[in-house]
Parts: C-alpha cells; structure tokens; sequence
C-alpha cells in the first residue's frame, strides 16, 4: 500500500489468501469480513445515498452550501465539515459520509475544484465527529461500557465534548490554513469541466429569440384554447417550450408540449419569442411576466436542454426543409438554429438539409436521448454542461427525503439495528422507483467493499496469534514505575497505532480494560485515561483502511497512501495535543 503500486483491493484478497494458507485463520474466519455487518451497511448506505442523487436531494444541498459559500474555497471547506461533524455526532458517521458523498462529487462538478479537494476534510470531519458525543461512534459505547462493568460512573452524552470542539475548530483551521495546498489538485483532463453551457450553444447559433416566462392572466383570450388554436406562432413567432399548470393546488411541468393542450389562466409558459413581437404579444394576449422560484428553474432544467446534431450523410431528412419533415411533430423537439460551413443561418425553416448541417434542438432530455439514438439520422456533435446535472427521478424527490427521514430517526432512537434500517431503506428506494435494481448495485464501490472486507479478519488474526498479548504485557512492563501524564502518551499513541492498522471499534475493545486497569495499578482516577483511548480510537487520520468513514472516499477521490500520512500526520498530533493538555484538566488525575 505504501509505494501504490498494487491496487488496495487487490491487496486485500491476498492478505484474506495469506491468511488462509498459512493456517492462521480457518477459511470461514478469513472470509467473515463479506459477512460482517459493516460491510452490509456500507453497500446499503451507498446505494441510499445513489437514491439522494438520482432524485435531486444531493443536488439542492449542494448547492445550497455551494452558494452559501460565496466562492471562497476556504468558507466551503469550513461549511462541509461542520455539516459533516455535527450530522455525525447524533447519527452513523459511515452514513454520513456514504450520503455526502455525492453531495461533494456535486460540488466539485460545478466549482472545477475537484472531488479530492472536498472528500478528505469531509471524512476527517465525521472521524472528529466521534469526540463529540457518546453516540457518534461505537467505541464510545463500549468504553463508557467498560467503565460502567468495573463498577466507575458510565460517560454522559457531552462528558468529553468540549474536548471535541477544540478539536473540530483545529481540524477546520488546519485544513483552511494548510491542508487545502496539499490536497490533491483537479484533473485538468475532465471532459465535463470542459463542456459549454446551453447558453452558449445558444449564442454560438446566433438565435434571435428570446426565453422567457409569461404567466396568462385571468382574462386573457388564450383561456379555454389550445396551443394550436391559440395561433401564437403563426402571429408573433411565439413557441412554448414547455408550461405548467395547477393542478390540485401544485404545479405540474409538463416539458413535452404538444398543439392540443389547453391553456388556462394562471399558466406559465416558457417561452421563445423574437423581442420585437414580445410586448404586442403580452398586450394582446394578457400576458404577464412571471419569475420562477429556484425550485422550479432547478426542475425545469432537469426536464428541458438542448443539443447539438449534425446531420448524418445517409439521413432521411437530407434534401427536405425542418418544416417539410415535420420536425416537432416526428421528434417532439423544436430546431432553433441551424449552422452550414460554420455559419448560422437566419431564416431555416425552409431551408433544403445538407450533409453535415447542424442543427441546434431544444425539448425534454428524454426526447433528446431518443433522437441520439437515431445515428443513420443524426450524429451528437455537442452535449451541453447542464446534461451531467440532469436528475432522471426528482419527482420521486419527497419518497428520498421521507426514506432518508425515517432512517435516521431509526438510527437515533434506536427503534431498529442499524444495519436493518439501512437495508430496509435501500429496499423502499427500490420498491417507491426512486432507482432500479441495475442503479442500485451499480451505485455500490465494489472496491471498496472487498478492501473493508479483506482487512476486517487482521484483527482476530492478531488476537488469536497472541500479537495483542504481547503489545499489552510490554505495555504492563514499561508503566510500572512511570508517572500517569506518562502513560497518557503511551495509552494515546498506542491506541492510536492499533486504530490505524486494525478498527476503532477494535482498538477500543482491545484498549479500554487496559487503561482502566493501568490507572487502579497507579492509584489514579480511570477517566483521563478512558478518555484518552476514546479520542485516540478515533484518530484514525492516517492510512486509508484505518476506517470505513475513510476507506470509502479513497476511490471516488483518487487518493494515493501517501495523501493520508502527510496530511493525517499533523492532525495525529494535533489530537494528542489536545488530550495531553485538556484532559487532564476536565478529568483531574
């Protein structure tokens, strides 16, 4: 894993092999990790958090922290990890950090900062998360567990959370000041990065309309009509894209127009009108000028685009003007500018198709994904930025908030396992359509699930070959005589050793009865040391496998090994520090 020559999955099948054949472990305890449970809830959380993405819930969020952030790296970060951590302190930080990730693989898309910038700091942050409260994570529980067994008063809910503040705000800092520079950088190949907007396709067509929207008034003559009786092409040059109606007290887009809808007061069209027929459209028809809510710009742009097409050599279109092929009505789109030897063309609609003419068509994307899929016709010449962003199931949007709701309630009032909410919640983003099955497993980072998997088993191989044992008595030995600050160090860093190469939850089983027992041995109180290993379980800063929280952002974020030694290093330290110095002072020796 050091010199990241050998991918880390791979890696992890040969230690389950070497486990195997030397006879360390028997072939169902080498192979348990498949069936542990974490496993089953990280591939249930990630197709939960495929669901949030699919229906436009991943989309507002970031967005809204991409606006709120005002462009400034630095706010972004702090945003991200604060959200993160305080999501985190009261529910699974795995889930967290599952959800989140395609919130952060959104932002990046639409700051060009890339994805590596954003998902380490986030996961460091739902790591921190576990020195906030006593639910954040389970080796909180089970150390206040053990403090409670040897018959000491278990932890409250925010006994150690001042700590873990302090902490947050060092972990923001550092990766404002600091962090950010070492983070690994955009790739400048990204092709999406690279798109053009459809504005810009627009512009590049020299189209001479205008988009905009109008809403009818309560006594425009348009009421009662339909669109094709209504004449507003034939009269002003007006086409309505798409509209929406009232229906039962909600608006509903309907993106494919067709001339036989009726109109009714209230509507809202959007339109493209040329703006010399624009005001003696609205006079003569009482139609108002009407400004969407984000909301509904954010639907609208999920159900209408545009593309550009050129036209293929053996098309049957070729020789035949858009009007004479009947364009909308074959495809259901609307052709709003054509380009013939790179130049645009302003009057088209009887213009005889040639060979390579391109065509610049605008309509629902479902429309538009059928027309791509008649190549003896058309060839893709150009798809705008806005298609990546488009959300193919946002009208299942209020089913992914209701699902995602009644899992994290589970989750904090612990009406059900946790991994039995996780899967119940991936099963209803299946059974509402929120997603497929085909989506589903294709949401699920098989790489990473066969690392986790892999590398489970190392701790049990340690227990059972006396490796722990002999780490504990050496320990034993060396406290003896030593003061309590003194071993505080040892505790933290050893901890801290065994969280980095086994689990937390691992480190803190292994970990707490011997810092309990190390302080009755020196005559002191056992919580600054229980402490200590609880901030020190979490710590888990500096490889990739130290974690599922952070395992799982390694592939979606390109990360080397050498990322988490430089840039967990410093917040190692950071944590010790912080033990050394408050610890000590809210839990008095």
């Amino acid at each position: 894993m050091t010199t990241n020559r050998v991918r880390y999955d791979l890696i992890a099948v040969v230690v389950i092999l070497a486990l195997m054949l030397t006879g360390i472990l028997p072939v169902n305890a080498a192979l348990s990790g498949f069936g542990n449970p974490v496993v089953i809830l990280i591939a249930g959380l990630l197709i939960v958090g495929e669901m949030l993405d699919r229906t436009g819930v991943a989309r507002f969020v970031g967005d809204w922290i991409g606006e709120h952030s005002q462009g400034s790296q630095s706010r972004l970060l702090i945003m991200l990890m604060l959200a993160c951590a305080l999501l985190s302190a009261v529910m699974s930080s795995t889930a967290v950090v599952a959800i989140f990730i395609p919130i952060v693989m959104r932002i990046a898309r639409r700051s060009h900062g890339g994805a590596g910038q954003l998902l380490l700091p986030m996961s460091y942050a739902a790591l921190v998360s576990g020195m906030l409260t006593l639910i954040a994570t389970p080796p909180n529980l089970v150390i206040s567990g053990e403090l409670s067994n040897q018959g000491f008063q278990p932890l409250g809910f925010f006994s150690f959370s001042a700590i873990g503040i302090v902490v947050l705000a060092g972990l923001m800092f550092y990766m404002v000041v600091v962090g950010k520079h070492w983070l690994p950088k955009a790739d400048s190949t990204d092709t999406a990065s690279m798109r053009r907007s459809i504005q810009a396709l627009w512009d590049e067509y020299r189209v001479d309309r205008e988009l905009i929207y109008l809403q009818i008034g309560p006594d425009s003559p348009l009421h009662g009509k339909t669109i094709a009786q209504s004449e507003l092409y034939k009269r002003y040059g007006l086409r309505v894209l798409d509209l929406s109606q009232r229906v039962r007290g909600w608006r509903e887009l309907k993106a494919g127009v067709s001339p036989d809808i009726v109109l009714h007061s209230d509507d809202v069209l959007h339109v493209a009108i040329p703006a010399s027929q624009l005001d003696e459209a609205k006079q003569a028809n009482q139609l108002f000028v009407f400004h969407p809510s984000q909301l509904e710009t954010q639907y609208r742009s999920w159900e209408f685009g545009a593309v550009s097409v050129l036209i293929h050599p053996d098309s049957k279109l070729i020789g035949k003007s858009i009007r004479e092929a009947q364009f909308r009505d074959r495809y259901g789109l609307d052709v709003f500018g054509v380009r013939r030897n790179r130049q645009s063309i302003e009057h088209f609609q009887d213009l005889l198709l040639q060979p390579s003419d391109s065509l610049l068509v605008t309509g629902p994307w479902a429309r538009i994904t059928h027309l791509q899929q008649q190549n003896h016709d058309f060839v893709v010449l150009e798809t705008p930025a806005e298609a990546s962003d488009v959300v193919p199931a946002f009208q299942k949007m209020p089913a992914a908030l209701i699902i995602t709701t009644l899992m994290v309630l589970s989750s904090v009032f612990n009406w059900l396992p946790l991994v039995a909410s996780v899967l119940l919640a991936a099963i209803a983003a299946i059974v509402t359509r929120c997603l497929n099955a085909a989506d589903a497993y294709r949401a699920i980072h098989w790489q990473s699930l066969v690392l986790l998997a892999g590398m489970l088993p190392l701790a049990d191989a340690l227990q059972q070959t006396g490796g722990t044992g002999m780490i504990v008595d050496g320990l034993l030995g060396i406290a003896e005589n030593a003061s309590a600050q003194t071993v505080l160090v040892m505790v933290f860093f050893l901890t801290a050793l065994m969280t980095n190469i086994l689990s937390n939850t691992a480190s803190a089983v292994l970990m707490a009865p011997i810092a309990i027992s190390l302080a009755q041995q020196l005559g002191v109180s056992p919580y600054p040391l229980a402490i200590t290993v609880l901030f020190a379980a979490s710590a888990a800063f500096m490889t990739p496998i130290a974690s599922p929280i952070v395992t799982l952002i390694v592939e979606p974020g390109k990360y080397r090994f050498s990322d988490f030694i430089r840039l967990g290093s410093p917040m190692l330290l950071w944590v010790f520090a912080c033990c050394y110095v408050l610890i000590p002072i809210a839990f008095p020796w």
